[in-house]
């Protein structure tokens, strides 16, 4: 070795010394995207353009689709859902030789492996669409393979007594798949996703709203429009408010609410050619759901209101803890 690069070597292990742990965990981070981007693609990773939780049994798996159509599962929750324990740390989870998970790596495997395993298996690199940061994940179609070896090895009592309770776990699975899959392809042939679709949602709204106009009462809290007066800086002037209440009401309060349930009030309740709607929102409610759900909600926006110091500050705060389920539009009223 040169004496240039035994200085090197010198200045980089006292700047190792240096780092946070923070930084260490970055750097290392940042490498195994580097390994990634050379070894498997010449871009960046693809970000995931949906994201989700798939059941099966009582196993929770993180899915998601990526840009090219990819389907992962996150590799923290494959490896739970097998039954597996510990950590999964960096891109290094797997062997350098076989390029296998380190799951797979027993000897007492590795028949089965090739029969069930025939692609890479190395972890999949996408940037998730939520956490904007780095993600590991493994093809979807690697969870019944993985399954198939455990309970392959199993049939041919193969297995170790630390590996049963895989191959018991691999069996939930298989059956839970076997379920899902057969429903999903009935679902897909015939259509019916669609109108599966649409009854959850009616389920809501039968939940929500009533089929019959109730009696008015008083439901809104005056602090409600208090509040809104103080964030404003508008005086309360005995309740006499601009016209634009009634946007901030739709917005925070009925856009908020449930899948759907704002829809089917505007449905209900239109506005009249004399510019306003007959009745008010809350009448078409039932009594059971939809207005214990309304007072809950509007008590927790009175509540965010005290706690905010600014209107600014109030809708960002309602926007990231009650998002809206019927329109994707943005908050009105800030800049107004």
């Amino acid at each position: 070795m040169s004496i240039e690069k035994s200085i090197q070597s010198l200045g980089g292990s006292a700047r190792a010394k240096s780092l946070s742990p923070e930084e260490r965990s970055e750097i290392a981070r940042n490498a195994a995207l580097a390994r990634h981007e050379k070894d498997q693609s010449p871009g960046r990773p693809l970000k995931a353009t949906h994201v989700g939780v798939l059941k099966i049994g009582d196993a929770e798996i993180d899915c998601a689709v990526l840009q090219d159509g990819t389907r992962v599962l996150s590799r923290a929750s494959f490896v739970r859902a097998i039954g597996r324990t510990g950590k999964v740390k960096g891109g290094e989870s797997y062997e350098p030789e076989s390029k296998l998970p380190i799951f797979l790596g027993a000897e007492n495997l590795k028949p089965f492996v090739e029969k069930h395993l025939t692609d890479n298996s190395n972890p999949i690199i996408f940037r998730h669409p939520l956490t904007k940061g780095i993600s590991y994940g493994y093809r979807a179609d690697m969870l019944p393979a993985v399954c198939n070896i455990f309970l392959d090895a199993q049939d041919a009592e193969k297995l170790r007594e630390n590996q049963l309770h895989i191959a018991k776990k691999c069996q939930m699975l298989i059956r839970g798949l076997a379920v899902v899959g057969i429903t999903a392809l009935v679902d897909e042939a015939t259509g019916y996703q669609e109108i599966r679709e649409r009854e959850a949602l009616q389920t809501i709204i039968k939940e929500y709203i009533s089929g019959r106009l109730l009696e008015w009462t008083k439901t809104f809290p005056i602090e409600f429009y208090k509040e809104i007066c103080r964030l404003k800086g508008w005086p309360w002037n005995n309740g006499k408010m601009p016209g634009v209440v009634g946007r901030y009401t739709t917005d925070l309060v009925y856009e908020r609410l449930a899948p759907g349930v704002l829809a089917e009030l505007e449905k209900n309740n239109p506005v009249t050619e004399k510019g306003y709607r007959a009745h008010k929102h809350h009448q078409w409610l039932t009594k059971d759901v939809g207005h214990p759900a309304l007072s809950r909600r509007l008590y927790e926006l009175i509540g965010m209101a005290r706690a905010s110091e600014s209107w600014e500050k109030f809708y960002r705060l309602v926007d990231r803890t009650f998002p809206r389920v019927n329109t994707t539009m943005a908050l009105p009223g800030i800049d107004d």
